[in-house]
């Protein structure tokens, strides 16, 4: 690789946006700050063609081609010429990528018919990471599949990529009323993973299926999918348990409510909660309550006021010239503080899409991320729903009530483990297992 002063001085730098400031501090033991974009292809995977259809996509994505270094106040990025090379899959999903300042923070691998994309949550969130994949496999099917006669898919600009959007639409006095959260929700219990990682299970369903069902409860199909997971983990639950309310977070992508096409972080949180002990527990009145939330909390006026107030934090000229040593206990508690109000993560990513002159190359495409207690991340492409559990937890007994469920409503659910390359039995005895 060329190293010369002259291509150090071009090197280009940027400042973390307001949420990837979070992940250096807090990311350790199964919430390693990364997620895995997968897509799962009809044939197996040509390395060759994979690695020329990286190259290319990185010519339109270069500012993806950063590496993480530490500052005296901030963590910051720096651009590298380094060059990330696809290779066999040989990590767990969601393993560290974060290596020091020499690493990059994205790989690209393959196994059998499947490609996976792991990121660092610093570089970019789920959206900005599913544009860049989009593109990569759109390339990889173009060059695989000439026939089809794709060329690619349209693009923004890299400045538009690579914009600040928290900065963009940040407003000093913007901070307002964002409503209360419990202060201490329910956990989950159980035996972690001896080796530290996650457990993973994957269910694909057909997404007709799934929302024919949601309209049974005249809802939408993440408020339907919330629901379920609500339910699911109440199965779990002692009575005495129920004194604690169940808090689920349900990460939101910013770029439906401000314009942004950048691929940077852009999402805000809310927190949706149901108490056991004052509710009747049924599930048409988790849905309900559940479509309340969301109706409250989806708003312009309220999520800008939460991205407001936690970038104050960014601007406080307090804080600012605090140095990192300091300031990284402090976010690690703030970290830890905002966990305790949390008892699971729901994060509906939404659609992949493709020419459609390649979808019969493509089988499905998977979301999962890391955690340190228990995460579904959802996503479709064409008629396929696929539900991505994560957990640091060795049962699976959340997930198992959550497809259970499912299958009641009369839906069949393809059940894939990470634990097993071979068949696996499923948690439904009505859906069949497959790899």
């Amino acid at each position: 690789m060329p190293n010369n002063k002259r291509n150090r001085k071009t090197l280009s730098w940027s400042r973390l946006d307001n949420a990837a400031k979070i992940f250096p501090p807090t990311s350790h033991g199964s919430d390693t700050g990364v997620f895995r974009l997968s897509c799962e292809l009809d044939g197996p995977v040509a390395p060759d063609v994979l690695q020329t259809a990286l190259d290319r996509t990185l010519e339109r994505y270069p500012h993806l081609l950063m590496v993480m270094r530490r500052g005296v106040f901030w963590y910051y990025l720096e651009q590298t010429p380094l060059r990330p090379s696809v290779e066999p899959e040989h990590a767990p999903p969601c393993a560290p990528l974060y290596e020091g300042s020499r690493s990059l923070l994205f790989r690209v691998s393959y196994w059998r018919h499947k490609v996976s994309l792991d990121m660092y949550h610093v570089l970019a969130d789920g959206s900005g990471a599913i544009a860049f994949f989009e593109a990569l496999m759109t390339a990889y099917l173009a060059l695989r599949h000439p026939e089809a006669g794709v060329d690619g898919l349209p693009q923004a600009s890299v400045s538009q990529r690579w914009a600040d959007s928290f900065q963009k639409y940040y407003k000093p006095h913007g901070g307002g009323k964002t409503g209360g959260t419990p202060s201490r929700a329910y956990h989950l219990r159980g035996a972690r993973r001896g080796d530290g990682g996650l457990t993973i299970l994957e269910g694909v369903a057909d997404v007709r299926q799934v929302l024919e069902a949601a309209h049974r409860y005249h809802t939408t199909l993440t408020v339907y999918m919330t629901a379920l997971l609500f339910a699911a983990i109440h199965g779990e639950m002692y009575v005495r348990d129920e004194k604690r309310p169940v808090v689920l977070t349900v990460p939101v992508d910013l770029r439906g409510f401000f314009p942004s096409r950048t691929t940077r972080n852009f999402f805000g949180t809310i927190r949706v909660a149901y108490d056991f002990s004052k509710r009747s527990g049924e599930f048409s009145d988790i849905i309900e309550s559940v479509a309340a939330s969301f109706k409250a909390e989806l708003t312009p006026e309220r999520l800008a006021a939460r991205m407001n107030k936690m970038a104050s934090l960014e601007h406080n000229p307090l804080l600012r010239p605090i140095p990192l040593a300091l300031k990284n206990p402090v976010l690690r508690l703030s970290g830890d503080i905002a966990e305790r109000g949390e008892t699971a993560v729901l994060s509906n990513v939404g659609k992949f899409k493709l020419p459609e002159a390649l979808h019969p190359y493509v089988r499905g495409f998977g979301v999962f991320m890391s955690t340190h207690a228990v995460q579904l991340c959802t996503c479709s492409f064409g008629n396929s729903l696929h539900f991505g559990f994560t957990s640091a937890f060795e049962s699976t007994e959340v997930q198992r009530r959550f497809f259970e469920m499912l299958v009641a409503e009369g839906i069949a659910v393809e059940i894939r483990s990470n634990e097993y390359h071979e068949e696996v039995s499923a948690p439904c005895s009505d859906a069949p297992a497959a790899t």
